[in-house]
């Protein structure tokens, strides 16, 4: 007696979309785009964090706005941990994707050519990822220094958080103020690459516009970096909260 044949194994329904994300180039989708909406935040957060050379009436009165606004802030620190999540996991699957697919007879050509940045990119963004942290352990909880989160303003109707003293005694540290300039020309390499790689990711290329807006993707990187690196310095320098 004949054995009955295996019948075939039926192809799985694939999900179009999951497909694409879990792909390569659907992966380096996300990574760009998140990394934009990232981008985007570090500029809106400098532009906030220069009041503060406007006096203390600006950056607590800017801070006391935030903070009548829950619901905005929340949803704004949902979708900042959101892209955040979704570009450590895209940028970290990458890097695993491209090891155990590179070429053992490659292995000195790709480490001049492109594996210096590669590695440079990952270590650059684990250190700002350890800052985040810090910093939001600094200045948003108060877990790290307490005392600093502690600071109040007296006003009209009672009294409100000091943001503006707060930052004048966190960056009166050496060691604090230090933390935060290396922070910030890491970001700038950081950005200074990943601003080039989300270009060419999303298929902006022109062999006119593609360099400026690399070249312009460096300036900002660096505008950024010497903005924020600026505050420390300065109140180091004693140029801002001299006397406070």
């Amino acid at each position: 007696m004949k054995a009955t044949p295996p019948l075939p194994s039926l192809p799985r329904p694939s999900v179009p979309l999951l497909s694409y994300v879990t792909s390569t180039i659907g992966r380096k989708t996300l990574v760009a785009i998140t990394g934009l909406m990232l981008f985007g935040f570090v500029i809106m957060h400098l532009a906030g964090n220069l009041l503060i050379y406007q006096g203390p009436a600006a950056l607590n009165e800017y801070a006391a706005f935030l903070k009548s606004k829950p619901a905005v802030v929340w949803a704004g620190r949902i979708g900042l941990l959101g892209a955040l999540s979704v570009h450590l996991w895209g940028t970290l699957s990458l890097a695993a994707r491209n090891r155990s697919a590179r070429p053992v007879g490659y292995r000195m050509r790709r480490t001049i050519v492109s594996t210096l940045s590669s590695r440079t990119m990952v270590l650059t963004g684990f250190t700002i990822l350890a800052f985040v942290v810090y910093h939001l352990l600094h200045f948003t909880v108060g877990v790290t220094h307490p005392d600093h989160h502690a600071l109040v303003e007296a006003t009209a109707t009672g009294t409100r958080h000091d943001v503006f003293a707060m930052v004048v005694a966190g960056f009166r540290e050496p060691v604090v103020a230090s933390i935060y300039i290396v922070a910030q020309v890491m970001l700038a390499v950081h950005l200074s690459h990943g601003v080039a790689s989300t270009v060419q990711t999303l298929g902006f290329n022109h062999p006119t516009f593609t360099p400026l807006v690399k070249r312009g993707g460096i300036t900002v990187a660096v505008l950024l970096a010497l903005g924020n690196g600026s505050i420390p310095i300065a109140v180091l320098a004693g140029w801002i909260g001299g006397n406070a």
